[in-house]
Order: C-alpha cells, then sequence, then structure tokens
C-alpha cells in the first residue's frame, strides 16, 4: 500500500484530500489553516498533498527523535512557504494534547478557518475504505451467483483510522473478517480482548508510527460497534477523557468481538519477521508491515489458513536502521537517498516550551502575513 509520492499507505487518502480541498477552496474563494500531529508517515503524506497551494497553509508537529531520520526529512526539507514544521521533545500523544486544545476553541477554530487531515478527518477514512475492498477482491475474486467467501484483513494499528475504515468496509457488507494488530503499546488489543479500555505508558519500539496510547479513532469503532448509539458512546468517552480508562460493558464488547480480533507483538517479534520474510520470498518488510506478517506466520504455523491479507503500510526504504538490526541489507531508492543531500528547515520546541501559544501565535502570524498579501 506504500506506492505513493512518500512510500506510505497514507498517500492515497491524502492524495485526494488534498485535492478536494484544493477544489472547493478555489471555487469558495477561500484559505485553509491545516494543523496535522504525526507518529511518522501522516506528517509528510499531509505536506505532500497540499504542499504550494496557495489557498493552504499546513503546520505539522512531529516528534523529534521518535521518528526515523527519512521520516523527519521527509517533511523538514519541504521548504515551500506554506509549509512550517515543528520537531517537538515529546511523543506523538503529548505532542496531541496543545492540538486537542486548539481544536476545542471554537472561536480560534472559526477565526482561523482551521482544519486537520490527521484520520479525525472523514475524508481520509472514507477514501482508505476502498483498501480494504482492493484487498478483499486480491484474495476473492468476485464470483457471480455465489456468496462471496470471507477473507481475514490483517490491519497494522496505531491511531486506529484504517481499521474504522475496515469497519466500514464490514458494514457496507463486505466479508471481511479484522484483525487489528498492535506493538507493545497495546491499548486496542486489551480493549478487545479484555474490554480494558484505560491508558499505559507510551514505550519506543521499531513500529513507531503505531507508539500511540490514545487511539482517537476508537470512539469511532465503538460507536459503530454500539450501533451508532450517540448519547452511549458520549457517556463512555467522557468517562475515559476523565479518569483515563473505563471498562467496556458487557454487551459492548462483545459487539465490538464480533467486529474484529486482535494481537500484540514485540521488538523481538517483528526483527524475526523481517527475517523470515526475506528468507522465504525476499522480500524486505518495514516493521508495521512486519507487525500483520508476524500474525500470518502465527496463523499459517497452526494451520489456520483461511484467505488473509495482511496489510504493508509503509516501505523498509524509511526504516534502514531496522533492516540492518534484522541482518539484513537495506534497499534505499533513488528519491529517498536525494533527502539525505537536502537542506532542512524546521523549528524545535522543548519540553518546557509553552507549545499551544506556540501554534496560536504562529496561526495568527500566518493569516496576518496573508492579509497582508491580499
Amino acid at each position: 500500500m506504500w506506492h505513493g509520492a512518500t512510500h506510505a499507505f497514507k498517500d492515497l487518502a491524502m492524495s485526494c484530500v488534498g485535492q478536494f480541498l484544493d477544489y472547493f477552496l478555489k471555487k469558495n474563494n477561500r484559505h485553509v489553516n491545516i494543523l496535522v500531529g504525526t507518529s511518522g508517515d501522516t506528517g509528510s503524506a499531509a505536506i505532500e498533498s497540499v504542499r504550494g497551494i496557495p489557498n493552504i497553509d499546513i503546520t505539522v508537529l512531529l516528534p523529534h527523535g521518535r521518528c526515523t531520520e527519512i521520516q523527519e526529512r521527509q517533511m523538514t526539507t519541504v521548504i515551500e512557504d506554506n509549509v512550517h514544521v515543528y520537531a517537538v521533545d515529546g511523543t506523538s500523544d503529548e505532542l496531541d494534547e496543545p492540538i486537542k486544545k486548539l481544536f476545542g476553541d471554537t472561536e480560534f477554530v472559526k477565526r482561523h478557518n482551521l482544519m486537520s487531515t490527521n484520520s479525525v478527518n472523514w475524508a481520509r477514512v472514507m477514501v482508505q475504505i476502498a483498501h480494504f475492498f482492493y484487498g478483499y477482491f486480491q484474495c476473492a475474486p468476485s464470483q457471480d451467483n455465489e456468496l462471496l467467501p470471507p477473507v481475514e484483513i490483517v490491519v497494522p494499528t496505531g491511531g486506529a483510522g484504517n481499521i474504522t475504515a475496515g469497519c466500514i468496509a464490514q458494514k457496507m457488507g463486505l466479508p471481511i473478517q479484522l484483525v487489528a494488530v498492535v506493538n507493545s503499546n497495546d491499548i486496542i488489543h486489551r480493549t478487545v480482548q479484555k474490554g480494558d479500555f484505560s491508558l499505559g505508558n507510551t514505550e519506543r519500539t521499531l513500529a513507531s508510527a503505531m507508539d500511540i496510547q490514545e487511539p482517537y479513532n476508537m470512539e469511532r469503532i465503538l460507536w459503530l460497534a454500539a450501533d451508532s448509539d450517540s448519547l452511549k458512546i458520549k457517556e463512555l468517552m467522557n468517562e475515559f477523557n476523565e479518569k483515563k480508562g473505563l471498562n467496556l460493558p458487557p454487551e459492548l464488547h462483545i459487539q465490538l468481538l464480533q467486529m474484529m480480533k486482535s494481537c500484540s507483538v514485540t521488538d523481538d517479534d517483528i526483527l524475526q519477521t523481517i527475517r523470515r520474510c526475506w528468507e522465504e520470498n525476499r522480500c524486505l518488510l518495514c516493521p508495521h508491515s512486519a507487525v500483520a506478517a508476524f500474525y500470518h506466520y502465527r496463523q499459517f504455523d497452526l494451520n489456520q489458513n483461511l484467505p488473509r491479507c495482511c496489510l504493508a503500510p509503509a516501505s523498509a526504504a524509511k526504516f534502514q536502521d531496522v533492516t540492518l538490526r534484522a541482518g539484513l541489507i537495506p534497499e534505499v531508492p533513488p528519491e529517498i537517498e536525494a533527502l539525505m543531500k537536502k537542506e532542512t528547515r524546521c523549528t524545535y520546541l522543548k519540553k518546557q516550551d509553552n507549545w499551544e501559544r506556540v501554534l496560536r501565535e504562529k496561526l495568527e502570524a500566518i493569516d496576518q502575513k496573508r492579509k497582508g498579501n491580499i
């Protein structure tokens, strides 16, 4: 799924969202400020989709040192005037906090035409539904006058936007069995297995884009599992936000289990899977793709061999250190190699800086500059 401009699965949905925005903003003579938090691939895909578009400014926060160098450079080497990048001393969950506060200020959002292209944006999820139909029909070609057979689709899961698209595909009638596979940041796994939707400490893993303990799309998944009972989910999410954890009601947990299974994978599992895939198929996996392939190998070794599609969200070329740790030689395409020679531009924010205030001042400055140019 990573054959796009930034070698990540998010390129497909982002490129569509960027074009939707460009069309409607030109048509209505409007400008928007996009504010994005990233754990790795979202930021570069979001930037690539709107770079140079005159009616859009994009501000991205990335967790400095917690992405790979290539992921960072895909963001910091873009020097278009409408792109503003901040590297913060913190986790992806921590950088989400000031972003939430800004979006919670409705007057500020309205004044600055603020929006997001994280997977909180419905258009992102909408386009990603296509992944599941495409993957399904690769495993089960359409046959007239026959019931479509079930296919298991294994989804590496961090913020849970992609598997939310899978849940909607299920609701649309696609006969898929979903598997959410996570790293040691296992809140989704605990929620599916035990109904334990509670925060833990964010751990650094080889699958860094999945180092998330507060997957905001779980609210959507629970809403789908609850047959769109908005009041019930609002009460549960209020409890979660207040107590930083909750136990799902038994009937909701049962409904969630009917939608998906789950699995948690360690760094050692990731490295072993990368090596096995190379030895058996001569195919290099990124650590996030290896999370899905680990589940497949485990089921395959147990002779659980129903049709299965593992989603591969990023190119191994973006995770060369992990490839080396697996004892293999990275394959680096020319466009990735060229990043290392480009100049970079970003602003670094220390932990003690007031990130929310910096963002507010930046967005004010963008709009003031824009008004001066009109």
